[in-house]
């Protein structure tokens, strides 16, 4: 069975560790060597590879380092249509869908994300989901090269899941994520009730992540931009707008733009 842990980075960034009964590990979007190089150490790990979802450097930064750290014999999977020095073998959808890893075991799949960056990618091994900086727990990523359209197509591909994948981004965001939340669906009770959970998780330094697909749909305003209480929130938001039909890009658009400056 995949064990996926947790290492912590930078202000809110993490690193997921994954592995199978071996002691060889992949990690995804490390940005930072130093926090990978001692997890090795202190458990007596082999670092095989490295999964990276886009180009930012808090999610690459780390990968040269770590390379020469290894001999410089890693293989560094990444996004084929983005610039990322130290890549080995990029990869995307269209060009190679489906592939394993050594000693993981488990097919991984790959899918095309496109929205916070023009080339985001995102991994599905098993029940996990690695999606970066494309959906968070109960928001999603600023749009820094693509689109409105873009990011809702990728949103919309993930939501399709299974309702029991487990959702590994890459940020701590979930609290700040949860206050726009409720600020746009305040009557949202399973959000109400989440946002207790995971404010009781964070006073104890636990993480929120994982969250599942199911609760996503269920609490995620940008999940449901079109759901009709959402609707009235962005009209009585952006009070210009007249009370006319709002198609469900316009509103996520809006919805974003909204939390771009909450």
């Amino acid at each position: 069975m995949l064990t996926i842990t947790a290492v912590k980075a930078f202000n809110d960034n993490y690193i997921w560790v994954l592995q199978q009964a071996q002691a060889h590990v992949y990690v995804v979007d490390p940005g930072d060597a130093k926090v990978v190089i001692n997890y090795l150490n202190a458990n007596q790990l082999t670092l095989a590879g490295i999964l990276l979802t886009h180009h930012h450097r808090d999610h690459t930064g780390g990968v040269a380092e770590l390379q020469a750290y290894s001999g410089n014999q890693l293989t560094v999977y990444g996004p084929n249509n983005e610039a990322i020095a130290d890549m080995t073998h990029p990869l995307g959808a269209k060009t190679q869908p489906m592939f394993t890893l050594d000693y993981l075991n488990a097919p991984l799949q790959v899918l095309d994300v496109p929205g916070h960056t023009a080339g985001h990618i995102a991994y599905v091994i098993e029940d996990a989901l690695f999606c970066g900086d494309t959906l968070f727990s109960g928001g999603c990523g600023r749009l820094f090269e693509g689109t409105p359209a873009q990011m809702l197509a990728s949103l919309k591909q993930l939501s399709q899941l299974p309702e029991n994948t487990r959702v590994y981004c890459a940020h701590e965001y979930t609290l700040s994520n949860l206050k726009f939340a409720l600020a746009v669906n305040p009557n949202n009770i399973e959000l109400q009730a989440y946002n207790e959970q995971a404010k009781k998780l964070r006073s104890q330094d636990e993480p929120t992540i994982p969250s599942t697909i199911a609760l996503e749909r269920a609490i995620n305003p940008f999940l449901r931009a079109a759901d009709p209480d959402i609707v009235a929130s962005i009209k009585q938001h952006f009070n210009a707008i007249k009370p006319t039909k709002l198609d469900e890009l316009s509103c996520f658009t809006l919805l974003r733009q909204w939390k771009d400056i909450f």
